[in-house]
């Protein structure tokens, strides 16, 4: 007798999150690329406005407490003091805080899934600062690897999320998250390289 063939293994939510944002990442990274942010120091400058626009808006969930709740250490998972840090060092100086991202706690898990995948991908952008004279104590801080590895601290922050129980309404707000979070950094992108995007 045959045997029946075995049902696929079920996605975890960051799975589902990847797979229902992957043409908005795609976007994002093209778009990052076409701004030739690590080109010089002066577009590196513009690079770090960015960042500090977008993750400055995120320091609300990352101290939320039912977030910390969920996700143990989030708090200190934030790259903004890193990027202010990095502005210092190339004597930029530091815009008003951004406003900031309130949602509920379901879809908050899609703008953090968005902001710490990011760090998972930062490895070739880091590569890119050390041809600028950077690196993880100057200038280049928040770009740098967590101190337990890149791929080490991204399989433990995707077993907390996909570790949280939500209902099918919940799921679809962390979709919704990651999209926004997405297209909130589209904008950032596009506010600080607008005139220099090539797409």
């Amino acid at each position: 007798m045959p045997s029946m063939p075995s049902s696929p293994a079920p996605q975890g939510r960051c799975q589902r999150l990847k797979l229902a944002s992957s043409r908005d990442h795609d976007t994002v990274d093209a778009l990052v690329m076409a701004a030739r942010p690590f080109a010089d120091r002066e577009r590196y400058a513009r690079f770090l406005r960015l960042q500090y626009g977008f993750h400055g808006s995120l320091v609300g969930l990352y101290q939320d407490t039912t977030l910390n709740r969920w996700l143990p250490g989030l708090a200190q998972l934030s790259r903004f003091n890193a990027v202010q840090a990095d502005m210092n060092d190339l004597g930029l100086s530091l815009p008003s805080v951004p406003a900031q991202v309130v949602v509920e706690a379901p879809e908050a898990l899609g703008w953090l899934y968005c902001s710490e995948g990011s760090n998972l991908g930062a490895a070739f952008l880091f590569k890119q600062t050390q041809q600028l004279g950077l690196d993880a104590a100057f200038g280049a801080r928040h770009l740098a690897p967590h101190p337990q590895g890149r791929a080490l601290h991204w399989r433990a922050f995707v077993e907390q999320v996909d570790g949280q129980v939500l209902s099918e309404a919940g799921d679809a707000q962390a979709v919704k998250g990651a999209i926004a979070a997405f297209d909130s950094y589209r904008a950032h992108l596009r506010a600080v390289f607008g005139d220099a995007l090539d797409a």
